[in-house]
């Protein structure tokens, strides 16, 4: 992962209230834990381990400068949720910003063996069009019906990752204890992972943590809404950045005109200040 104390600071300033109306500060039963995750807990109540949501806020503004980093610079990132209180959630969020991701289950190799999924995702996509279109329009309906349920077996797994051409450059998992055959992958190939860790779970193979509630409605929700918004604003700026750029050329080549007028101005009337200097004499 790149020097994250090098990134732009463009986060928003989180409320402590915000994160515990969306119940994130809730962690697993006490008889549960993890103690790699003992740094981030602030105190148990009723058998219930309770994030310290200073930590919990200012890992969720370093999350967001990163996939704002992320999206500003062009880079891809997929969205793991399989589990169930996730799949909805991530599904929706990302669909509606066009990010990728993951909500049935992740099939093993897809970062491993890329290549293969690369072709896989192709066929997907050119059994798809052929389908719509005039391709097997020659086929009877039995082909026709068993292109269609190939079609829709990569789908089950591909669905999300339509857009995808390369690795991606990073992760987003919720509950990397669930993801293990992802995390294994990642950290294979050095695709960075950031991840919603509850108290339940060994963090040791998450690269930059966000402790909180991973089983929370709100708080799965919340957290997916600030690193897609994060994400998409780094694209936005990527755009806008180019257009700067070029404003800012433009108007340096105006000033530089303006500079040459005026030495030619400068240059004649001292030549007609050395004549009338010349006929004095």
């Amino acid at each position: 992962m790149i020097d994250i104390s090098k990134l732009e600071n463009v986060a928003p300033e989180y409320n402590l209230r915000d994160l515990l109306a969306a119940g994130c500060h809730f962690g697993h039963e006490a008889s549960k834990w993890h103690p790699n995750m003992a740094d981030w807990i602030y105190s148990k109540q009723d058998g219930i381990h309770i994030f310290d949501l200073e930590k919990t806020a200012a890992q969720l503004t370093i999350a967001y400068n990163y996939f704002y980093y992320l999206g500003k610079e062009g880079k891809s990132v997929i969205f793991v949720g399989t589990k169930r209180q996730a799949r909805e959630i991530v599904k929706e969020k990302t669909q509606e910003s066009g990010v990728h991701w993951i909500v049935s289950r992740w099939l093993g190799g897809l970062l491993t063996n890329w290549q293969q999924v690369s072709k896989s995702l192709r066929k997907m996509i050119e059994i798809e069009e052929g389908l719509k279109g005039d391709k097997y329009k020659m086929y009877t309906k039995f082909e026709q019906n068993q292109l269609e349920k190939e079609a829709g077996r990569y789908a089950r797994f591909f669905d999300g990752l339509r857009e995808l051409k390369e690795l991606p450059s990073a992760l987003f998992v919720i509950d990397p204890k669930k993801e293990q055959i992802a995390m294994t992958e990642a950290e294979m190939v050095g695709v960075d992972v950031v991840a919603l860790v509850d108290t339940n779970t060994n963090p040791k193979s998450v690269d930059l943590i966000i402790p909180a509630n991973d089983d929370g409605r709100g708080s799965i929700e919340f957290i997916v809404d600030q690193l897609i918004q994060a994400y998409a604003n780094g694209r936005a700026a990527k755009t806008s950045g180019k257009k700067t750029v070029e404003v800012k050329k433009i108007k340096v080549k105006v000033e530089v005109k303006k500079i040459k007028v005026k030495t030619k101005e400068k240059k004649k009337t001292e030549l007609k200040k050395k004549k009338t200097e010349t006929k004095g004499l």
